[in-house]
Formats: structure tokens, C-alpha cells, sequence
């Protein structure tokens, strides 16, 4: 059996010439403090782009339109002391959404100029992979985490 799946969206947005990403302060559950795309579980029989739309709502009161969604790659993350945890995410960019981001039970969002991104503020791995990401790179990596949970032990060869 796979590892569970899920995914995680990049909001982008122009204000002044500058542009900023969307990024959300998990406020429970995994991750719980740190900042994170917009995402989540895929529910059965639902696709990483139908999940993407749906979280970001959830979690920050966006519409997305499925068809601006721009698939940016998969990451695998095993936590070899914490099997639960272990997942394959689906990177998302979009760069049109609707309404205003709002808090939710899940996540405070915040909007970031893409010079100032807190990488320090997020998941250990997200600075070797997300600048490329949000210059509009993709990605494919796998990323096993240390016994403490929150470091980045060694990056997997693809296979």
C-alpha cells in the first residue's frame, strides 16, 4: 500500500508591483506552529487538484479555480520513527484565487513577498525546495526526517 496522500497550494498574488505567497500558521495537529501552504488530506476518491481546491477553502477562505492550478510536483516525506506521519504532497502553484484569506480552525494565513519567505518559520526541508518552486521550478524529491521529527536527516534517492 502507498503512502497517503496529499497536497499543498502556493497562492501567489501581485499587490504593487510585488509578488507575495500565502502561507498559513498551522495552529493544530502536525506542524502545529509552523508555516505551511494551504492543503491537506486527499478524501477517497477525490483528486490532488479537487483536494487543492477544497483545502484552500477549508483552510483559508480562497476559491481556486481547478483549472489555474499549476502542478508543481510531488514530495515524499517518511518519518521513520513516526510511520504515521510519513506522506507523498502534491505541490501546487496558483496564481488567481477569489475573496480574501481569512483564519480558520486549521491554519492563521499571512502573505509573504517572495524575498521574505520565514523558511526558518517552516518545515525543515521547504528552504532546499520551495524557492525553486516559487520561481516556478518543479519538484520531485524525498526527504527522511530525523528521530527528533523536525529535521531534515537525508534526502531519498527517487525511485
Amino acid at each position: 500500500m502507498g503512502l497517503p496522500q496529499v497536497c499543498v497550494v502556493y497562492v501567489l498574488r501581485e499587490r504593487g508591483g510585488r509578488t507575495r505567497v500565502l502561507l498559513g500558521r498551522k495552529r493544530e495537529g502536525l506542524g502545529a506552529g509552523r508555516l505551511v501552504g494551504p492543503g491537506g488530506k486527499l478524501e477517497p476518491g477525490e483528486t490532488p487538484v479537487q483536494a487543492a481546491v477544497r483545502e484552500v477553502r477549508e483552510e483559508v477562505g480562497l476559491e481556486l479555480d481547478p483549472a489555474h492550478l499549476e502542478a508543481r510536483g510531488r514530495l515524499t516525506y517518511t518519518f521513520p520513527t513516526r510511520h504515521a506521519w510519513s506522506q507523498e504532497s502534491h505541490v501546487f502553484v496558483c496564481r488567481t484565487s477569489a475573496g480574501e484569506a481569512t483564519p480558520s480552525d486549521e491554519l492563521d494565513p499571512e502573505w509573504f513577498d517572495l524575498d521574505a519567505v520565514p523558511y526558518a518559520d517552516m518545515w525543515d526541508d521547504a528552504a532546499r525546495w520551495l524557492p525553486g518552486v516559487l520561481a516556478g521550478g518543479v519538484v520531485r524529491r524525498a526527504f527522511e526526517f530525523a528521530p527528533d521529527l523536525a529535521h531534515v536527516a537525508r534526502e531519498l534517492p527517487i525511485g
